[in-house]
């Protein structure tokens, strides 16, 4: 028998009929790359897709202009994310990677390129992260030129689905606060090509991050949608939320 695959938004805030769309829509595309025999081990569902060509959408993103400006970047941990990862280790670039669910005091990994104990492939993954980074503050952070966020579902307007579990959001606020990142810095995506929607089918709320560039293993897409400053909504945090990411259990005190 199939295991379920957890919701990630169970405990997500916010309007209750945005919240059902957009799970609504994350089963959606999940059921396509399963369908069309894009998704990799372990499966789409529950999760941001591991897609066949990532790979080649990685290669594609290291020929853009933001790219070769970027020297420091800041990615999401995920799989379909890590030949991104690896490539910007190769490439001599400052990665910082969000610890899984933001779950430590210290919610980032530090990959110095100068300074690894593994090859760049093993070190920017989960388990090889552990053995060559150290983990880090916001406030120890250096600014970041590039962000990589992963998706369940973008359009070219810039819009993006998550999973459900607003760990990308909250991490863009958090650096924002901190001056890590601001108006100029890109954010990109890699995705497959069936992730890519028509405008309008993603239910966007006032803190969704907007892409300016995504990228499939076939084209380049660029956004530019502008970014909005962003803010820790605490309203929109619930209890299990705040409990469960320790900087947010910190800075609720001071800030709420």
């Amino acid at each position: 028998m199939a295991r379920t695959a957890p919701r990630h938004d169970r405990d997500a805030g916010g309007d209750p009929e945005v919240l059902a769309a957009k799970a609504a829509l994350r089963e959606l595309v999940w059921e396509r790359l399963t369908a069309g025999g894009a998704a990799r081990f372990p499966g789409a569902r529950g999760r941001i897709p591991n897609f066949i060509g990532a790979e080649a959408a990685a290669e594609r993103l290291r020929t853009t202009p933001e790219w070769a400006a970027a020297r420091t970047l800041k990615s999401n941990p995920d799989s379909p994310q890590w030949p991104v990862r690896q490539r910007a280790l190769e490439d001599g670039k400052l990665v910082f990677m969000a610890v899984p669910r933001l779950a430590q005091p210290e919610p980032f990994f530090y990959l110095d390129p100068d300074d690894l104990a593994d090859t760049p492939r093993a070190a920017s993954s989960i388990k090889g992260a552990s053995r060559s980074a150290r983990t880090t503050r916001v406030e120890d952070m250096e600014p970041v030129d590039l962000v990589i966020t992963g998706c369940v579902a973008v359009d070219p307007t810039g819009a993006r689905l998550g999973k459900g579990g607003g760990f990308s959001d909250l991490e863009y606020a958090l650096a924002w606060e901190a001056g890590l990142i601001g108006p100029a810095t890109a954010v990109a995506a890699t995705v497959h090509e069936i992730q890519v929607l028509e405008p309008g089918r993603i239910p966007l709320t006032a803190h969704d991050i907007r892409l300016d560039l995504i990228v499939t293993p076939e084209r380049v897409i660029h956004c530019r949608g502008g970014h909005p400053e962003p803010r820790l909504r605490w309203e929109e945090l619930t209890e299990e939320k705040i409990a469960s990411i320790p900087l947010l259990a910190a800075l609720r005190p001071a800030r709420s």
